[in-house]
């Protein structure tokens, strides 16, 4: 079953990283992006732009609403995600507190939909 992990975390908390830290931080994730491959359950990762450069759309009542920013203005954006496919959901959480967003943010999972459609 594929499971997403939505990655939160407080933009602030970034904001005076050293190039140095950066370059430490990609270290710590592209080891734990070799583990879940090493492991066979990876399956796709990204981070994303900050929030304040998303785009909003919804097509609610059949009008076209466009919006500069997130859904929601809160503390904690999403920040990246991580999908793996493991056998179930505590397979998913023994992985998610591996990663390295766990000891910085918040994380959601969310198991997929298109599973259970089979």
């Amino acid at each position: 079953m594929r499971y997403t992990f939505l990655l939160y975390s407080d933009p602030s908390d970034f904001a005076d990283m050293t190039q140095e830290d950066w370059v430490q931080m990609k270290s710590v994730y592209g080891q734990y992006i070799g583990a879940l491959q090493e492991a066979g359950v990876f399956v796709d990762t990204d981070w994303l732009h900050p929030a304040d450069t998303a785009t909003t759309l919804s097509m609610k009542g059949g009008e076209k609403t466009v919006q500069d920013g997130p859904v929601a203005e809160t503390r904690e954006t999403m920040g990246g995600y991580f999908v793996i496919d493991v056998p179930d959901l505590d397979a998913a959480l023994k992985w998610a507190e591996q990663c390295p967003a766990a000891h910085a943010g918040k994380i959601e999972i969310r198991a997929s939909a298109m599973d259970s459609l089979g």
